[in-house]
């Protein structure tokens, strides 16, 4: 029998959500579980990713109640409980006594929530997942999953914990939920390209934004709310902003890892001290099986040229994977996913339809290396070393201090020197694996 065009659609799509190992679904309008309508969500973390978490899994389904806001600073807890609740005002139900802040006001968030929103800094993602699973939550985690080998470690078991619990965990790694990169991508590995020999992935843009210092605030608290500029906290650029690209390489490569990296970076204009002690520039040359190698480079510095793309580069011809598009002995565009194929939205859909459905999913298998492969090119930057896989997988080591020791009263583990800036690591000089 002859299919209709929508049937071919749907067989088309159903094929591509499974060999991509994420799934792309339609705006759930009002779908709900049995015996109740609402999903109570609470977020840990109010910047700028926090909240746009937030919006997301409300937009996805109309049964969503955030619940709970968690910040290191209580300020930035009420600013974004007021801006959702103006822009969501019948899915915000956020109590007073429900806006936590200080190290410890994850606990307060999950206790609250069915759903945990984890989006503050990454170094404490490991922590706040594994208490999220420990306590039997459902969690969307944002990238960076962890900083260091340790906390990849806890990653991990959190994922295998979950899996025994049944609960799911939904990663921030959002190209693997975008339903153009999903076909494109199905069409390299379809032979489209020919047999990959190498990729180059850039992401050059200005860095991130700055907190002012308020007055009396303590140093560990001015770290904490400018974070992505400390990589005790944040990682630094290659985990925090690069792992998309990365995450996508590895994808391309039928999710393969690395054998080796090395790589450079290093300050040549954040050098006033409200920058922390990142890099601003980086670039890891990943070698994977078969020789494919991957070229990765990313900068964030003002006024210069800025890029973000993944070109995958074949036998046969080249994908431009953010541009949908594919040249060489194959020439194809795709049209584009329109309004409702926003990764950002449709990953916090495929959470919910789970939590719903009682299907969990669970994206430890990509989340974790992916995030492996990020800070082994970062540390090779800090290093000036060429890094094995198997010695960097292997690895324990951690940035201290550990999540469960960080208080308001301690002192960070960098501090600024005399001249008000902070040391930075050394390649050549830095050991750290």
């Amino acid at each position: 029998m002859t299919k209709s065009k929508s049937e071919k659609s749907v067989s088309r799509r159903s094929f591509l959500q499974a060999s991509s190992g994420a799934v792309a679904l339609p705006f759930l309008a009002g779908a709900h579980a049995a015996g109740s309508d609402i999903v109570r969500v609470g977020v840990i973390g109010c910047g700028s990713r926090g909240a746009g978490a937030a919006r997301d899994s409300m937009t996805a389904d109309k049964g969503v109640r955030i619940v709970a806001l968690g910040d290191l600073l209580k300020s930035r807890v009420m600013e974004k409980r007021a801006a959702l609740q103006e822009r969501y005002p019948q899915q915000m139900s956020v109590s007073d006594d429900h806006c936590f802040s200080g190290f410890g006001a994850y606990k307060g968030v999950i206790e609250a929530s069915d759903v945990v929103i984890i989006a503050n800094a990454a170094k404490f993602h490991p922590l706040h997942l594994l208490t999220s699973i420990e306590a039997g939550r459902h969690v969307f985690v944002e990238k960076p999953h962890a900083v260091d080998p340790a906390g990849a470690k806890t990653v991990q078991e959190a994922c295998r914990l979950a899996a025994e619990k049944d609960l799911s965990v939904v990663s921030g790694l959002q190209s693997r939920f975008h339903p153009g990169y999903q076909e494109t991508m199905q069409r390299v590995h379809d032979g489209a390209v020919g047999r990959i020999v190498a990729i180059q992935e850039t992401w050059l843009r200005p860095p991130y934004g700055l907190y002012p210092r308020s007055p009396g605030m303590s140093e560990v608290l001015f770290q904490g709310s400018n974070q992505y500029h400390f990589n005790w906290l944040c990682g630094d650029d290659v985990p925090q902003t690069l792992i998309h690209n990365l995450d996508r390489s590895s994808w391309a490569l039928h999710n393969a890892a690395p054998e080796r990296a090395y790589g450079m970076g290093g300050r040549s204009s954040l050098s006033r001290n409200v920058y922390g002690n990142v890099f601003d520039h980086h670039s890891v040359v990943y070698q994977f099986p078969e020789g494919v190698r991957v070229y990765a480079l990313c900068r964030t510095i003002h006024n210069c040229y800025n890029e973000n793309s993944s070109l995958i580069l074949g036998t046969k011809g080249r994908c431009d994977l953010l541009k949908l598009k594919i040249e060489g002995e194959t020439n194809w565009q795709h049209p584009g996913v329109g309004e409702n194929g926003n990764p950002y939205v449709l990953e916090h859909v495929a959470l919910i339809q789970a939590v719903r459905s009682g299907q969990p999913i669970n994206n430890a298998d990509y989340m974790v290396q992916s995030t492996l492969i990020a800070m082994m090119g970062q540390f090779s930057c800090y290093t000036g070393q060429e890094l094995e896989w198997s010695q960097f997988n292997e690895s324990n080591f951690f940035f201290p201090p550990r999540p469960e020791d960080c208080h308001e009263e301690m002192d960070p583990p960098v501090t600024p020197g005399p001249d008000g800036t902070y040391p930075v690591m050394v390649p050549g000089e830095t050991r750290l694996i």
